[in-house]
């Protein structure tokens, strides 16, 4: 019965903030969803994700909607774009350190929450 109250509590949180909070930004759609969870595990392996890798890997998302959702998560300060030193035109994507910090407390949360 209290998991099930914590539960609630955490999603009544969660929907004060849903409009500004990334939580809200990455469940728009699935692709949305997807690009976050492609941007993580890129950054929780040390692995560098290009721009273009990314527009590739999105599933069922063209690629100029694609690149309205990065510029978009860019702008709202979730991810941001590195250039490579080689090639100065290819642009590497990572979480912002505020989005990192921010992933980590929701995984967190959610695993005190299981039922």
């Amino acid at each position: 019965m209290q998991k099930t109250k914590d539960l609630l509590n955490f999603w009544e949180e969660q929907m004060k903030h849903s409009h500004t909070s990334s939580n809200y930004f990455f469940r728009k759609s699935p692709s949305h969803y997807h690009m976050m969870l492609l941007v993580m595990s890129a950054y929780k392996h040390k692995e560098k994700l290009s721009v273009e890798e990314l527009k590739t890997k999105l599933f069922k998302t063209s690629r100029p909607k694609s690149a309205l959702i990065i510029n978009e998560a860019c702008e709202k300060n979730f991810f941001l774009l590195e250039k490579t030193s080689i090639d100065q035109r290819k642009k590497n994507i990572k979480p912002t350190e505020s989005f990192v910090k921010e992933f980590e407390e929701y995984i967190e949360t959610l695993k005190g929450l299981v039922l």
